[in-house]
């Protein structure tokens, strides 16, 4: 007996060394289990943004230099550009933001487990990633110049503006594309929040007497807006760095950021502004840092309603 407690006296420390390797391998493996997701981070987001960073900075001869910085900050097309950036995100995810909080709100106020619910939630997660060469195909063959509607309403409504084929391949065509999928992004980001909100609410609203109108402005919309506010923002950074789309509606001229970075880059008449249009890919960078900077406090504020 006295042997026995003598034995487990000498291996209690061996046990809280047995456990504490046992916790470092569990560690261990959490932070390999990390690894993939850190690699593709690094190679697909940092690497390339330090490329960025630093190419802003480095002429076409390979010296330090603030010249392709001072040019985009300075030279009113760039500016213009990062205006019209900024103005067609900004349309397009008011306009997608608003058009989408309505459907969410539809959406939740049906039927759980119905088939048009479901239908609607696979359509727009499908629509929500339909973008690039594929949308501006579809909308080219229905709303440019030889386009389906384009036809039917010459014959219709020949003085009509979309009878003419020719808005489709400015920015406000390019707004109406947009907005095509910035509608079902705002679904899948907004709606959770719109579920979330709690019956108990709307019923201790109606027993104190409160109308409909009364409760969405005093009870649901404060608990929606960090959210609404939240999906905004995404939809603007989600317009602001799209380049597919308008790369194949707009080929003549760069009125926006990204195809002026297309120009920096790829143009036959001007070469060697590599440092353009990284110094442009800065400023674009810098946009969305600030836009989701905003929006991660945003997401914090409404997370404590989720809890």
């Amino acid at each position: 007996m006295a042997s026995s407690l003598a034995e487990r006296a000498e291996g209690a420390p061996v046990g809280r060394g047995t456990f504490r390797r046992g916790v470092r391998w569990r560690r261990a493996a959490e932070y390999l289990s990390f690894a993939p997701f850190a690699a593709f981070v690094i190679v697909f987001l940092l690497w390339p943004a330090y490329i960025v960073v630093t190419g802003a900075f480095i002429d076409a001869a390979g010296h330090p230099s603030t010249d392709a910085v001072q040019a985009v900050v300075t030279q009113q097309a760039f500016v213009d550009a990062f205006g019209a950036s900024i103005r067609l995100s900004a349309i397009t995810a008011v306009a997608g933001a608003v058009l989408g909080a309505l459907l969410s709100w539809a959406v939740s106020v049906g039927t759980r487990s119905g088939w048009l619910r479901r239908g609607v939630l696979a359509a727009c997660g499908v629509l929500a990633q339909f973008g690039g060469v594929m949308l501006a195909f579809a909308f080219l063959a229905t709303f440019g110049f030889n386009g389906l509607a384009t036809l039917l309403l010459a014959k219709l409504a020949p003085d009509s503006v979309l009878a003419q084929g020719t808005w489709l391949y400015g920015l406000g065509g390019l707004a109406v594309v947009y907005t095509f999928f910035q509608i079902p992004l705002m679904l899948i980001v907004f709606l959770p929040a719109v579920e979330g909100l709690r019956p108990q609410w709307r019923e201790a609203s109606d027993s104190l007497g409160g109308t409909t109108s009364e409760y969405w402005r005093l009870v649901a919309a404060p608990v929606l807006w960090p959210s609404f506010l939240g999906a905004l923002l995404l939809l603007f950074a989600n317009a602001f760095s799209a380049y597919a789309t308008a790369a194949a509606l707009i080929s003549q001229g760069s009125p926006i950021v990204p195809l002026q970075i297309r120009g920096a880059l790829s143009s036959e008449v001007a070469l060697g502004n590599a440092d353009i249009g990284k110094a442009l890919a800065l400023g674009m960078i810098l946009v969305v840092a600030v836009v989701m900077a905003v929006y991660s406090v945003l997401q914090r504020r409404a997370g404590r309603w989720s809890r």
